[in-house]
């Protein structure tokens, strides 16, 4: 495989401004240059405006609907579902993974095939629909059949979106998009145990308890907030028509510039997937992710019992819930912020990584200190949920190519949400309140996620090296460089 790359090469400069550049669509290399009627940060603006709020609400609801489950069992979800035997409730959590894991692939697949706008929207009116159903389940084999085809319905909703956003903007701009994006899981923590604490004040409306209205209520919000996304959704650059024809093709020579070309025209086959996976660094991109998962998925789904396990009252326990979101959002975006002005991603992902593992082994330490161990797990929040988008993006943005970020980017997804699974047999019953073995488990596998992140940033680095040192011009026709997208030799990956 290495021996392939050292016969080819490109050169991308990240750090250069955006030259005139030529585009498949010209003639003359140097006929496309920002229109006149705007500036490259205009159209950048313009571009953050339609792109990722829509995005990031989206992922809100999806996130909310998925761990919503811990707010309502807090209510009583378990005690009336009669789930307080064995590991039900942990059952009901783990089954939502099985779709969520096989279908990332063709989810992506499915979203280069058909616009965006329209994939994501009918995946978010499906989920937001079981969601509401969920609120409506009399015993645990409707529990499990609504946790499955919510896992269904979301798969596509992560790596789509992660996907989408790589494909309209250039590297050194990313983490701050990304995170931003993936801090709509720490806004759905937040928003939702505010959420929750209001709606468990409805209990008994109508016959139902509290936590069915959890389910009814935002399930029903989505429903509806699915509807006018259809409309509002991005697309691709090359389909969007909120951009001119000059604009469309400024966007994409930025991009082909820092990039290469991104064969949006070619469909994916499976050719193209197995191409994929014998590349060594998107194997280790997936245990990147894979280790910080358990940790993300053992606070979203046990916290609120944890928290709750320290004395609080149900409202208390959803309103304490919030404060670790918040402070993991901000501390996510200021080492976005860093991360995007030094143009470095390494060292960003593992000081957080640092950050959860302290949280974690206070959390193993310490057991009759109330204010120390709820400090902690603030530590296991900002820790766990600024490593993840910065994971996401290094991996996502040294992709090249629609074919190789679309299954790269599904594959990292969707084995790391293995790690879901293990999140939630890492924390059963039997354990609490001190839950030594789901904390000692979270610990290895943030290890985990911190060996493969080094073990990534030694193969970026000696392919750079090893492309620094090839002969430079061996005559590639730009549909080659298209194909190899970054193995292309003269792709340099950011490290």
């Amino acid at each position: 495989m290495f021996n392939k790359e050292k016969k080819l090469e490109q050169e991308v400069q990240d750090d250069s401004p955006v030259p005139p550049q030529y585009d498949r669509d010209y003639a003359d290399p140097h006929a496309v240059v920002c229109p006149p009627h705007t500036t490259e940060r205009k159209l950048v603006t313009r571009i953050d405006l339609h792109v990722i709020p829509f995005l990031c609400i989206m992922y809100l609801l999806a996130f909310l609907d998925r761990v919503n489950i811990a707010n309502a069992n807090v209510f009583g979800l378990s005690a009336e579902l009669d789930l307080l035997d064995g590991n039900k409730y942990n059952n009901a959590l783990v089954i939502f993974f099985v779709p969520y894991i096989l279908f990332e692939i063709p989810s992506n697949i499915l979203l280069k095939k058909l616009k965006p706008r329209v994939w994501l929207s009918i995946c978010m009116f499906g989920f937001g629909l079981v969601t509401t159903l969920q609120g409506l389940v009399q015993n645990y084999s409707g529990l499990l059949a609504t946790r499955f085809f919510l896992g269904l319905f979301e798969t596509g909703m992560f790596p789509g979106a992660f996907y989408l956003i790589g494909m309209w903007y250039r590297r050194h701009e990313a983490q701050r998009r990304y995170t931003f994006f993936f801090s709509s899981t720490t806004l759905a923590g937040a928003f939702g145990g505010l959420l929750a604490s209001a709606i468990g004040k409805m209990d008994g409306m109508r016959g139902y308890q509290g936590w069915r209205w959890i389910f009814i209520l935002e399930g029903t919000l989505t429903c509806v907030v699915s509807f006018f996304f259809f409309f509002l959704l991005p697309n691709f650059p090359e389909e969007v028509k909120w951009l001119s024809e000059d604009e469309r093709t400024f966007v994409r020579a930025r991009l082909q510039q820092d990039q290469g070309q991104s064969a949006r025209e070619r469909a994916i086959t499976s050719k193209d997937v197995k191409n994929v996976f014998k590349d060594i660094k998107v194997v280790v991109g997936g245990f990147m992710y894979f280790g910080l998962i358990v940790p993300a998925y053992g606070y979203a789904y046990f916290s609120p019992g944890i928290i709750q396990s320290y004395g609080y009252s149900p409202i208390q326990t959803q309103l304490h819930s919030v404060p670790p979101w918040a402070a993991a959002f901000g501390f996510a975006m200021i080492i976005a912020y860093l991360s995007d002005k030094f143009r470095h991603r390494f060292l960003f992902a593992i000081f957080p990584i640092c950050v959860c593992i302290a949280g974690f082994a206070i959390l193993i330490a310490v057991h009759n200190n109330r204010e120390l161990q709820y400090a902690a797990l603030f530590l296991v929040a900002m820790g766990a949920y600024t490593a993840m988008p910065v994971i996401v993006c290094w991996f996502n943005m040294n992709l090249g190519g629609h074919h190789r970020r679309a299954v790269g980017s599904a594959w990292q997804v969707g084995f790391g949400n293995i790690g879901g699974i293990i999140a939630v047999y890492a924390f059963l019953k039997k354990d609490a309140p001190k839950y030594i073995t789901g904390y000692s488990i979270c610990i290895a596998f943030v290890c985990l996620s911190a060996i493969s992140c080094l073990t990534y940033f030694v193969l970026c680095s000696w392919q750079n090296r090893s492309r620094e040192k090839s002969v430079r011009d061996v005559g590639l026709t730009e549909y080659e460089e298209t194909e190899l997208g970054d193995m292309n030799p003269n792709y340099r990956y950011l490290l």
